[in-house]
């Protein structure tokens, strides 16, 4: 980044702090100049164009692409009231003062009701978030995925679009969707460019996993199965927890994310997110003292004109580091029937398992591979990423 885009974008941040959007859009949009995407490089399954403006991701704009409807009871998709319908669970035993408790009177309105919306507060702020409880879910312990959204999403567009609660209802698995507030982020994404959020114990971090504990803590849940996954921001997110909770997470999934440590202001995040930046090494030990990281599985489109798909090699780099000699390496090429080509790298332990997954999907560009419509930034033509991370996720348990 040369110094006058640096001047530019600092300057930008400093417009954004003091409430002078407009401006600050203006600033960044006269910075990035003429390096735009290319057009097309975001070409949704349908054959259009839906460019992403990278600057209404850290600073303002509207949504782009198709928006998902809010399957709440008639509230807006900012209201997460708590509410307390009769769950179909079998039995279940929910913790006092649930709101998935049944109250008196409650009517049995439909699966959409074991989709529940939550709070957590803790001495680094607080979240809503909602949690899908699936219908074979008997008070046994089973595993959790903790999925983050992208910027401008919420939790129930990112669950229609990932179609991850059809395979909680398969798999019978608990699912957590965080949800970013406008307050801290005008555009819904995580922070994961801000140093206060990038590590153990402070900031977005301790949210996200004091929200995971919460869950542990209210239902019963395999403490050895606990994953979390993310696209875009929440994918750069999903990485970060894995390198600052390996003690809490068993395995991670990142969808066109970036490696943890790339960026640690907006200047170095647009550049991340436009050339790829390295990541930087990060603390990545657990309070019981591990250091490694989790598995990972990554997903990447090579067309993904908002965050490069060059991230995807640097998170693999990050990921393999070291690592490389003891590992087995193999290489798969396919295509989905009338649909995108991909090639996934497979790095194997001495037991076989994968450890690390690379997934390149050839003509995705920054969207879920595999997605569902109506949910935001989505391609039902790529490779279905949901189904194989929880394939991925299986394979891995955390010694507990």
């Amino acid at each position: 980044m040369s110094e006058n885009m640096q001047a530019r974008m600092a300057e930008a941040t400093r417009l954004t702090q003091e409430g002078r959007l407009n401006e600050a859009t203006a600033m960044i949009q006269s910075a990035l100049g003429n390096n735009a995407p290319p057009a097309g490089s975001n070409t949704g399954a349908d054959g259009f164009d839906f460019p992403i403006d990278v600057t209404s991701r850290l600073v303002g704009g509207t949504q782009q692409g198709p928006a998902a409807p809010w399957r709440g009871a008639g509230l807006g998709p900012d209201l997460f009231a708590q509410t307390a319908p009769n769950l179909r669970t079998r039995g279940v035993q929910h913790p006092p003062g649930s709101p998935f408790a049944k109250t008196a009177g409650a009517a049995d309105v439909g699966d959409d009701e074991r989709f529940f919306a939550r709070s957590y507060s803790g001495a680094a702020g607080a979240r809503s978030y909602k949690l899908y409880v699936p219908e074979g879910y008997a008070g046994e312990a089973v595993p959790l995925v903790v999925m983050l959204h992208g910027c401008t999403q919420d939790p129930d567009d990112f669950a229609a679009g990932t179609r991850m609660n059809a395979l909680a209802e398969e798999h019978t698995f608990l699912v957590a969707y965080p949800a970013q507030s406008g307050s801290a982020n005008m555009q819904k994404c995580w922070n994961w460019f801000q140093p206060a959020d990038q590590h153990r114990g402070q900031g977005e971090p301790s949210i996200i996993a004091g929200i995971t504990r919460q869950v542990i803590e209210d239902y019963a849940v395999d403490e050895g199965r606990v994953y979390v996954a993310g696209m875009s921001a929440g994918g750069a997110m999903a990485a970060i927890m894995g390198a600052t909770y390996p003690d809490l997470y068993a395995a991670v999934g990142v969808h066109s994310g970036l490696a943890p440590g790339s960026a640690h202001d907006m200047p170095s995040a647009f550049s991340a997110m436009r050339q790829g930046n390295p990541g930087v090494p990060m603390p990545k030990v657990g309070s019981n003292g591990r250091a490694e990281i989790p598995p990972t599985v990554v997903f990447h489109g090579d067309r993904d004109g908002t965050v490069h798909p060059r991230n995807g090699d640097r998170l693999l780099a990050n990921l393999t580091a070291g690592d490389g000699s003891s590992l087995k390496v193999s290489t798969r090429q396919g295509r989905v029937p009338d649909g995108h080509a991909f090639t996934r790298i497979s790095y194997r332990d001495t037991e076989g398992r994968s450890v690390v997954e690379r997934w390149n999907v050839h003509g995705l560009g920054h969207a879920w591979s595999g997605g569902g419509r109506p949910g935001s930034y989505t391609d039902p033509k790529g490779p279905d990423a949901s189904a194989e991370m929880v394939r991925f996720f299986q394979q891995h348990a955390r010694e507990k």
